[in-house]
């Protein structure tokens, strides 16, 4: 399946802020249903946090760019890389709680979960996935990949978490 993606880079600092600009340009511009926003980490002298808009058709994304150049964002064509932190996909809201990994990969565009440090190969279909309500995949080699760790009583909890404490936090 095509895609048509923009780039749009806000100067962001950080994750946090990124996920903020995609749930808002959602809900504001009323994306359609099938987008993905993502977020890109952009490296160089000036590291920042782009995001991502990818969606099915040409002519939605042309409308997309006008609306969003229109609110003065710098708007690009393609992604940043190929990598990008999916925030918006398809089955994200219904990612609450705990699920399955098969629920998981039933109701949403995640093509597979990984366990971090798993020797063991892929959690089974029934393996608990407690999501504490953020899940973010990556694009991984065209498929939407999440990670995720051991849990307490042989769960799993997506790697990211969702209220990092920040670095030096206690200084």
């Amino acid at each position: 399946m095509t895609r048509y993606v923009l780039t749009v880079d806000a100067g962001l600092r950080d994750l946090r802020a990124a996920d903020h600009l995609l749930r808002t340009c959602a809900a504001e511009l009323h994306l359609p249903q099938g987008v993905f926003g993502c977020t890109h980490l952009v490296r160089g002298d000036r590291p920042r946090v782009a995001v991502s808009l990818a969606v099915e058709e040409e002519t939605v994304a042309a409308g997309l760019r006008e609306r969003l150049v229109a609110r003065g964002y710098e708007v690009a064509e393609g992604a940043p890389d190929p990598v990008g932190r999916a925030v918006l996909y398809p089955g994200v809201d219904a990612l609450r709680g705990t699920m399955t990994v098969a629920e998981v990969l039933s109701v949403s565009a995640i093509d597979r979960v990984t366990v971090l440090g798993g020797a063991a190969g892929p959690p089974g279909p029934g393996t608990p996935l407690v999501t504490r309500d953020h899940v973010r995949p990556q694009w991984q080699d065209g498929e939407l990949v999440l990670t995720a760790m051991p849990a307490a009583g042989g769960a799993l909890v997506p790697f990211e978490v969702p209220a990092p404490t920040p670095c030096c936090a206690d200084h």
